[in-house]
């Protein structure tokens, strides 16, 4: 029987649909890291979301791990390399978030463009401006998509009712384009984007890949939503842009200030970029949520459950 560690508390179908088959199920949400480590090797799967670090000692420790489960995208937290030498399968649940990532991501930019979050708070104080809030509709514009996995095709899908063009470049893939999104370069996307949307993974090779450069190639002042990874968006490149006027406002669900772990940010410590954010009109900001609903929480269950099942079903059938 195969004993299946839960470092953070997932939603309850997956406890329930693995305890359904057979798995025998610990949570652990409490412990530090070093005392799971200790125990470790009594485990056969591990499922977390981000509480800890799995580095290489603690993989050492998980002598009979089979696999790793994290609840969510980024696995920037753990050795992923050093996992796979070691025979450990890393799984992730995209398909958890895809929905509720994409109609955040929209939110951002109706909020952006209606400025929502400006006129909220200017009716609060008593200020009725009609003029200075005057709104940009998303009808008629030419979106650039990065990355087009779980989040860009729901995005693309769920924009598309508002008679937007879609143009989307992804490194990783060729022949990609469909009904909601057409594949191009992104020299296309400088010439031709009103709007930007982010929806890569982090990797070094995305370090900062929206900066200064980035930002001047576009032919247009364009409108950014991030609610990919923090660290792929430079905001001290974004500052300089909505000082300038090329960029003409920011949704931003991810900031690259955060924590490994994604679950804070220290706010006594940030730079002069942050606080600009903080006191500009034209931004959005959220804090890492973009993915986080109610139904994703299940979803994500749902998908990991069935992963480790079919894992596990593979190998009773080469055997």
């Amino acid at each position: 029987m195969k004993k299946i560690l839960f470092i953070n508390q997932a939603h309850p179908v997956m406890r329930q649909t693995l305890t359904t088959a057979g798995y025998t199920c610990v949570e652990d949400t409490k412990s530090t890291k070093e005392e799971i480590e200790a125990n470790l090797s009594q485990y056969d799967g591990i499922v977390l979301r981000s509480r800890i670090s799995i580095d290489k000692q603690f993989l050492d420790a998980g002598k009979h791990l089979d696999f790793i489960a994290r609840e969510g995208v980024g696995l920037e937290h753990i050795d992923v390399e050093y996992a796979e030498s070691l025979g450990i399968t890393v799984y992730i649940s995209p398909e958890g978030s895809r929905d509720t990532v994409g109609e955040h991501a929209i939110g951002m930019l109706l909020n952006l463009l209606n400025k929502i979050n400006t006129a909220d708070r200017q009716v609060r104080a008593g200020q009725w401006l009609r003029e200075e809030n005057r709104a940009i509709e998303v009808k008629g514009k030419t979106i650039g998509i990065i990355g087009y996995g779980n989040m860009g095709t729901s995005f693309a899908q769920k924009i598309s009712g508002f008679e937007v063009k879609c143009l989307t470049y992804d490194k990783y893939k060729t022949n990609y384009g469909d009904e909601y999104a057409e594949e191009a370069s992104l020299e296309r996307i400088f010439a031709e984007a009103d709007i930007v949307t982010l929806h890569i993974p982090y990797e070094e090779d995305n370090f900062h890949l929206v900066d200064e450069k980035f930002i001047a190639s576009f032919g247009k002042n364009i409108f950014i939503i991030n609610t990919a990874r923090g660290l792929v968006l430079k905001t001290a490149a974004v500052t300089e842009g909505l000082k300038s006027g090329k960029v003409l406002g920011a949704g931003l669900d991810v900031l690259e200030y955060e924590e490994s772990s994604f679950s804070k940010v220290n706010f006594a410590d940030l730079p002069e970029p942050f606080h600009y954010l903080i006191a500009s009109d034209k931004v959005v900001l959220a804090p890492h949520i973009a993915g986080w609903s109610f139904e994703s929480k299940k979803k994500h269950g749902q998908v990991l459950a069935r992963k480790i099942m079919n894992f596990y079903q593979e190998k009773i059938n080469k055997e």
